[in-house]
């Protein structure tokens, strides 16, 4: 077994209290040391490193009455870094900027139009205003390469061509860019953030003007060895493409139990293949639908569940099938439990 360098092991410690007070905000070192277990020494040292570095800073004091330097509170410097997200759809593009609390500092938008690497770039200098970017992340439909994290085809949005990856990060001046199918950004915002923060696996259903889904297994998303995991818009429903079944035109001429009857089938596949015990839909009609929806789509997703799942009713109520016990086909098992997207996604996933 290799131990951790001295190097690795600060690197670690920095990022663990960085971890800390950006989930909880300012800390006194008393504090670090209770929620890091690490000794009085390796906190005092990591703090006047990470002081040193211009990433925290006092904050106040613990107490009104309290002095020295068990009393100081220690924040992140929210304005030394700055982050941007670029949601990119076929007729808008919209930037957040955020700082390193995730607080966000400025946003703009624009219609799709002329050359996309004028455009985002156009559009993040709006947002950013006088800040510098340390990282840019855009989501947008399509399959992303994870060889070069370039997108595999060419999607539906106008003026899209191969390099444009590497074109903005030469236009940023070597800012880090990185490109991210849009459903796999909803599907990370989530597991953080959202529904399924206390799922280890799950799948992501993206209805809206594109159909397509994320695969989260084992707490990690999953790309597939091309980019292709969770392309169920090639899906064969009934003899159609499931992406012709229920993208937002189609779904808007629908009653919300064929809506629902639709999203099944295609779920369905999921379920029988991976097992994830929860399905969240996402994108505009997954939201726009509700609780109602979420209902309606796990009552037939169900009916169409080869076998139980393991914490499978959404309130607690499904049983675990017993090992090496066959499934009942003459009695469905309790339902997945479907959630509707619920929550505001950080900057890196903007309108996502």
């Amino acid at each position: 077994m290799k131990t951790a360098t001295p190097s690795t092991a600060r690197a670690i410690n920095d990022r663990l209290a960085l971890d800390l007070l950006l989930e909880r905000g300012p800390l006194s070192a008393p504090q670090l040391r209770s929620l890091t277990g690490l000794s009085r020494p390796t906190v005092s040292d990591l703090i006047e490193r990470l002081i040193g570095g211009g990433l925290i800073e006092v904050a106040g004091e613990s107490g009104e009455d309290r002095r020295g330097p068990n009393a100081r509170l220690y924040g992140l410097v929210a304005g030394r870094a700055h982050v941007a997200g670029v949601d990119l759809r076929r007729d808008t593009v919209h930037v957040t900027v955020a700082d390193l609390t995730g607080r966000t500092v400025g946003s703009a938008a624009r219609a799709v139009g002329g050359d996309l690497v004028d455009l985002v770039e156009s559009v993040l200098a709006e947002a950013a205003g006088q800040r510098s970017l340390d990282a840019v992340v855009v989501g947008a439909p399509g399959l992303v390469a994870p060889r070069d994290g370039e997108l595999v085809s060419s999607n539906d949005v106008p003026g899209w061509r191969p390099g444009l990856v590497t074109s903005w990060r030469e236009r940023l001046g070597g800012v880090p860019v990185v490109l991210e199918n849009e459903a796999n950004l909803a599907a990370i915002a989530e597991s953080r953030d959202g529904v399924a923060q206390d799922a280890e696996d799950f799948v992501l259903l993206w209805l809206g003007d594109g159909v397509g889904a994320a695969v989260v297994l084992g707490g990690r998303l999953r790309r597939g060895a091309s980019g292709g995991a969770g392309e169920i818009g090639f899906l064969e429903v009934g003899g159609t493409a499931f992406c012709n079944l229920v993208t937002s035109p189609v779904a808007r001429g629908l009653a919300r139990t064929e809506f629902a009857a639709r999203i099944a089938k295609g779920a369905a596949a999921f379920v029988s293949l991976l097992d994830p015990g929860l399905v969240v839909l996402g994108g505009e009609c997954g939201s726009e639908g509700g609780a109602e929806l979420a209902e309606e789509v796990a009552a037939r997703l169900g009916d169409l569940a080869p076998a139980p799942h393991r914490g499978a009713r959404q309130h607690g109520h499904g049983q675990p099938r017993a090992p090496g016990r066959r499934a009942d086909r003459t009695r469905p098992g309790p339902r997945p439990r479907l959630r509707r997207l619920g929550h505001p996604v950080t900057a890196t996933v903007t309108r996502l």
